[in-house]
């Protein structure tokens, strides 16, 4: 019997069990496809790392002896389209049996599963072999309870995997390091240089500029520098170890305008494509860690799990367990557009020009950029979510659905009415200082509300709170700040109003 396997461009396991024997009678294909370019506009450098990536995974897996079919974005036989690629494959080959990989994103899941209903030949799908939980697994956790709280679930994942733990109690007497996590970096503890790499792509930019996709954000470097191998990940990952672990968890909420990354790990790109596996990653740093214990901090390791085992797999198993509604949800009712700056980085705003300024640099920024400047900004100017999804699904180089999603529609946009978050992530301008130093040298001051060179985060913030009292007044975490809005004198709550209203109106003046 022939089998033709379906690799998707997130699905580049080659340690997934389909890879372990050769067989003359299975073949692989994987296809660059304007559906998937298309559907959304992506940044430049997230399009050349896909292709970039699936081209080096399908010379890997072909050195290796399996067959395979790549049809490339201006290949005279790519109809550009999944199923109809698939459909002619079948046919061309004579295709037998027809087996994939569960697809991360709903579109894909839904698109594949009528696909393989409707064949006349037999079908099956397989696990990604990738992630500690299956689909379902946190909505059973959760089955019969009010809350989501990703700290409980976080928990588990720590008990049912033995990380961090003695006996039955966490490691260092804490289940959560966080409040050893929010320091401000100063320059006082020096950066190694990044581990970046220089992957040749000119081939891959004429590709894409010959297909005339059309892309967001820039790309001046002409090498692709994140890991497009398991090889380069796991290069990556013991660059991480040995040079930044020591210092994660101290800055990983920290902001700089001279920093791109801190001591941030780059390999959520490698992670999202399957090149390296979370089980891998955390295994390294345990490992690392239980060999140099004397240097570093068990709040440096405990911030970095977090983010592995608790955050990304709390994440897939929200977006599993609510979607397709989750993708409409609106609780805040907010409808306001996205400023142009978000595609150019042009305002006068210092905090939203780092950080615009580097995901259209980079295809980057870390959670506390993603949270508590583009995101906060957004939903304090009560943006429509729906673009807010469409503008972080397509700017990093790290974003697909399953984990977009969930971070940008609930945690950073409250658009989920509290499932994800239990508050909304929203600041003034105070916090962006504590973080950071965008404040300084800023066009604007920090601490000014009304004048015509106050912070913009100022007066948006309290609006917002007055705006959205129906819904957020009796919110427990939000308690103090609505007693604060109460006690505000009248007149000069009017005046923030009108100042915070003139901003939405006129966003890209400032």
């Amino acid at each position: 019997m022939k089998t033709l396997r379906l690799i998707l461009g997130d699905q580049l396991n080659i340690k997934h069990s389909w890879f372990k024997e050769t067989n003359n009678d299975v073949v692989y294909c994987l296809f660059e496809m304007r559906q998937e370019t298309d559907y959304v506009k992506h940044h430049i450098q997230k399009v050349i790392g896909f292709f970039a990536a699936m081209r080096q995974f399908s010379l890997d897996i072909e050195s290796n002896g399996h067959n395979v079919i790549y049809l490339k974005i201006n290949d005279e036989k790519n109809t550009q389209s999944l199923t109809d690629n698939l459909s002619k494959v079948i046919e061309e080959h004579r295709i037998e049996n027809f087996e994939y990989i569960y697809p991360d994103e709903y579109r894909l899941d839904e698109q594949l599963k009528v696909f393989s209903n409707n064949l006349n030949i037999t079908s099956k799908a397989v696990s990604a072999e990738h992630f500690y939980t299956k689909r379902d697994d946190l909505k059973q956790f959760f089955k019969g309870k009010k809350q989501y709280l990703m700290e409980n679930f976080y928990r588990d994942m720590r008990k049912k995997h033995d990380i961090l733990m003695v006996s039955d109690q966490p490691e260092g007497g804490k289940w959560n390091f966080d409040k050893s996590n929010r320091n401000k970096w100063k320059g006082d503890v020096s950066i190694p240089n990044y581990k970046l790499f220089k992957n040749n792509v000119d081939t891959i930019v004429s590709d894409i500029e010959n297909a005339g996709i059309k892309t967001i954000g820039r790309f001046t470097t002409k090498t692709f520098s994140y890991p497009i191998s398991r090889a380069q990940a796991i290069e990556q990952l013991k660059y991480f170890c040995e040079h930044l672990l020591i210092h994660f968890g101290d800055y990983q909420d920290a902001m700089h305008t001279e920093e791109t990354y801190l001591f941030h790990s780059r390999l959520s790109f490698a992670m999202n494509l399957k090149l390296i596996s979370p089980k891998d990653v955390v295994k390294t740093v345990m490992n690392y860690y239980r060999k140099h214990g004397d240097n570093i901090h068990i709040s440096q390791v405990e911030g970095f799990v977090r983010q592995i085992i608790g955050w990304r797999e709390y994440m897939r198993g929200m977006y599993w367990a609510f979607m397709p509604e989750y993708k409409d949800l609106n609780t805040l009712d907010n409808h306001n557009k996205l400023p142009d700056f978000f595609w150019t980085g042009n305002t006068k705003m210092n905090c939203l020009k780092h950080a615009i300024n580097n995901s259209l640099d980079n295809g980057y920024a870390h959670h506390i950029q993603r949270l508590m400047i583009t995101g906060n900004y957004a939903l304090l100017t009560q943006t429509n979510p729906d673009e807010v999804d469409h503008w972080y699904l397509g700017i990093y180089v790290d974003a697909i659905e399953w984990v977009q999603l969930t971070n940008t529609r609930g945690m950073s946009q409250f658009a989920d009415g509290g499932k994800i978050a239990t508050k909304p992530y929203v600041s003034s301008g105070s916090y962006v200082n504590k973080m950071s130093n965008y404040c300084t040298n800023c066009h604007y001051n920090k601490s000014k509300k009304t004048e015509d060179d106050a912070c913009p985060f100022n007066s948006l913030y309290w609006n917002f709170l007055d705006e959205k009292r129906d819904q957020l007044s009796n919110n427990f975490r939000m308690g103090m700040m609505y007693n604060l809005l109460d006690k505000m004198d009248k007149q000069d709550l009017q005046n923030i109003k009108e100042k915070a209203q003139h901003i939405i109106a006129h966003q890209d003046e400032y």
